[in-house]
C-alpha cells in the first residue's frame, strides 16, 4: 500500500507546485477562513510527505483544497474513510430516536422510497448501504429523504418499530394522512420533532394539536403538543428496516409520563 504521505507528493508533484507554493496558497485559505491552523508551513508539509505525520483537520482540508482533491479520499488514504461514517453509524444504535443524514449511493439497485422491489425473494448485496436512497430514477428528489434511528430505549411502537430500527422519511409528505388505512400495518408513520426530541409513529391532529398513538402493546402513554410551537412533522416514513430479535438488551419501557396538557379526547 503506498503511503498516505507519498500520495500527497505525488499529488503536488504532479501539479508543478514547490513547498513554499503550497504555503503561500494555504496563508490565503487561512486568511479567508480567518483561522490560522489552515496554514500548511514548508517543515510542516517535509514532514507529512516524508514521515507519514498525520495532517490535522484544518491542514487536511488547505492540502486537499489546494490540490483540486477530495478530502475524503485523503482520508481513506489515513485508514479514516469520512464517506463511510454514515454506513458505519447504521451500526451504532443510540438510546434516542433521531434523524441523520442520508449518505450518497454511487452504487444503484439499492432500496428506493417508492421503487417496488422485485417479484422474487432473494438477498440484496452489501450491508447496511442497502438503505442508501440510489441516483437515478430518484435523482433530483434525493433531498426529500431523510434517515431515522429509532432509539434503543423507544419502545413506543414495539413490535411494529423495535429499537434500533432505520426508517427512511420522506419530508415531501408532511400532511397527516390518518383515515384511509384498515389495520395497524397499513397505517401511516410519521417522524415528528418536538421540543424533547423525535418521535416516530402514528398520528392525527385534533384542531391545533398533534397527539401521537403508541401501539397498544408498547405500554406507553399517549403524548400531545401544541402545532407549530412545540412540534413539527418532518416527514412520513416510506421504508423500514428492523430487526426480528433485538440484538441487544434495552429497557421495558423508555415513554415520558403523559404531558400535561393532554386529555385523552378523540382517542
Amino acid at each position: 500500500m503506498i503511503p498516505a504521505g507519498l500520495r500527497l507528493r505525488r499529488m503536488r508533484e504532479k501539479l508543478g507546485m514547490t513547498y513554499r507554493d503550497v504555503e503561500q496558497a494555504s496563508y490565503g485559505i487561512a486568511a479567508s477562513r480567518g483561522r490560522p491552523d489552515f496554514i500548511v508551513h514548508i517543515s510542516r508539509l517535509a514532514d507529512i510527505e516524508n514521515r507519514n505525520v498525520v495532517p490535522s483537520l484544518h491542514k487536511l482540508y488547505s492540502l486537499a483544497t489546494i490540490y483540486h482533491a477530495s478530502p475524503t479520499e485523503i482520508t481513506e488514504w489515513y485508514e479514516a474513510p469520512f464517506h463511510q461514517s454514515q454506513e458505519d453509524g447504521v451500526g451504532i444504535p443510540t438510546p434516542r430516536t433521531h434523524l441523520h443524514e442520508v449518505p450518497s449511493a454511487e452504487s444503484e439497485g439499492v432500496l428506493q422510497p417508492g421503487v417496488p422491489p422485485s417479484g422474487e425473494t432473494g438477498l440484496i448485496c452489501g450491508g447496511p448501504q442497502l438503505l442508501a436512497i440510489s441516483k437515478g430514477p430518484m435523482k433530483g428528489a434525493i433531498n426529500r429523504f431523510r434517515y431515522g434511528n429509532i432509539g434503543l430505549s423507544d419502545r413506543r411502537m414495539v413490535p411494529i418499530l423495535r429499537p434500533g430500527s432505520i426508517v427512511v422519511v420522506d419530508t415531501a409528505l408532511r400532511k397527516i394522512e390518518d383515515l384511509e388505512w384498515t389495520h395497524e400495518y397499513d397505517r401511516p408513520l410519521y417522524f415528528v420533532e418536538t421540543r424533547e426530541g423525535y418521535r416516530c409513529g402514528w398520528f392525527h391532529r385534533q384542531k391545533s394539536r398533534l397527539i401521537m398513538q403508541p401501539h397498544p402493546l408498547s405500554r406507553c402513554a399517549p403524548e400531545a403538543w401544541r402545532t407549530p410551537d412545540d412540534a413539527e412533522i418532518v416527514g412520513k416514513v416510506v421504508g423500514v428496516t428492523t430487526y426480528l430479535n433485538e440484538p441487544w438488551a434495552s429497557p421495558l419501557a423508555a415513554s415520558r409520563p403523559t404531558r400535561s396538557d393532554w386529555t385523552g379526547t378523540g382517542l
